[in-house]
């Protein structure tokens, strides 16, 4: 029996969605900008609720606010008839997402925010709905034809994600949320990784192999070995930066013969070492070791660059995942 290719199919829903996604695209009006005012301001929490797929995409959106800071959780509209009403209060601000906008699971909720007079956000399609007519902000998405025997949530909970989506980047936007601040709700997992900085990974004060620039070579091999990172930091009288010693400068000059114990750091360090930033991303500073072929980078404060206050080596970021 000749095996069924699908791919066509897959293609036809995927149509169907980016169709979707270009009404959807159409219909931003105002009341967008309404609801971001509204959520960036809410001075307690901003509660998400849908029924079945809706509730599912409710749940997400209410986890991508959360990670842009913006606290939120989700309810469950059944359970909201028998308790959950309680988690929300007057302070909060509640989204209902409906395709239809008549779901019944959603009258209690509704009703009981429009008597407690909480602010609501409500997303469906049909402007005749109860929800439509009982929401403080209307974001109306348009209707879309399905994908499945046409009856199928896909069309219409991409264009729900989707918008959710577009809300949650806006008032990440709004409220000025800087990669540093999102950093601080991924401290773990790949993407936490990717947003650890320099200043997370360097190594400071006694582990820093600080070492004079007059001081001699003997004493600069006894602390290359001691602190074992393979290289120096060269300080002049002011204690800035001066310099650098690698490992690998010091093999080179044996090759020459030359008798280290006769030299200074000073003679020996290359100067105006490679600088980085604690602000920079750690993965932004290993694609410059890449690029350099070095080992270690100087760490400074973008006030003061003349002044190592860390030093970051390859090893920090191998050991952190960063690659």
């Amino acid at each position: 029996m000749k095996k069924k290719d699908y791919k066509k199919i897959a293609k036809s829903v995927i149509d169907l969605e980016i169709k979707a996604l270009r009404k959807l695209k159409k219909s931003i009006n105002s009341s967008f900008n309404e609801a971001v005012e509204a959520i960036a301001k809410c001075p307690s929490k901003v509660i998400l609720c849908g029924v079945g797929k809706s509730g599912l995409i409710a749940a997400k959106i209410s986890a991508t606010l959360s990670s842009v800071g913006t606290p939120s959780f989700s309810l469950s509209a059944n359970d909201c008839s028998h308790g959950d009403l309680g988690s929300i209060s007057k302070r909060d601000v509640l989204i209902l997402i409906s395709y239809s906008g008549s779901t019944e699971e959603l009258k209690n909720i509704i009703k009981y925010a429009n008597r407690n007079k909480i602010k609501l956000i409500g997303i469906m399609s049909k402007k005749n709905s109860i929800l439509y007519k009982a929401s403080d902000i209307k974001l109306l998405i348009p209707e879309v034809a399905e994908a499945g025997l046409g009856i199928v949530p896909t069309s219409s909970t991409i264009n729900q994600l989707s918008i959710g989506d577009a809300l949650c980047v806006a008032t990440l936007n709004k409220k000025s949320i800087s990669k540093k601040d999102f950093k601080k709700f991924h401290p773990s997992g790949n993407l936490g990784s990717r947003l650890k900085s320099v200043e997370d990974l360097m190594l400071v004060k006694n582990k820093i192999p600080f070492i004079d620039e007059n001081s001699s070579m003997k004493k600069a091999l006894s602390i290359i070995t001691q602190k074992k990172l393979g290289t120096l930091i060269v300080r002049d009288s002011n204690k800035n930066t001066s310099g650098i010693i690698t490992d690998g400068q010091i093999r080179r000059i044996n090759q020459k013969n030359q008798n280290l114990y006769d030299l200074t750091v000073k003679q020996v360090m290359t100067k105006n070492p490679i600088k980085v930033d604690k602000e920079m991303l750690a993965v932004k500073a290993l694609s410059i070791m890449n690029e350099k072929k070095i080992t270690s980078l100087c760490v400074v404060n973008s006030l003061n660059k003349k002044k190592t206050i860390g030093i970051l080596h390859i090893h920090n970021l191998l050991q952190n995942n960063i690659n």
